[in-house]
């Protein structure tokens, strides 16, 4: 297989450990602080759709403007 050509058995047991520990830890902080979340961080998608929209709007026209 290619994975072992890259990998040791050591290797892909700590990348499953180490993949499933940090995803664990993602969700119980995420859990942990979710009244925060919704307290201090309202609307906060909308408002990084809209300034990350705005930002590769600018990217573009600056693009598009000057050339290459």
């Amino acid at each position: 297989m290619i994975i072992n050509a890259y990998f040791t058995t050591g290797r892909i047991i700590f990348i499953i450990f180490f993949v499933l520990a940090f995803g664990g830890l993602i969700v119980w902080s995420y859990r942990k602080d979710i009244q925060n979340h919704k307290r201090y961080y309202k609307n906060a998608g909308k408002k990084v759709l809209l300034y990350g929209g705005l930002i590769v709007a600018v990217f573009i026209a600056i693009r598009l403007i000057f050339g290459n």
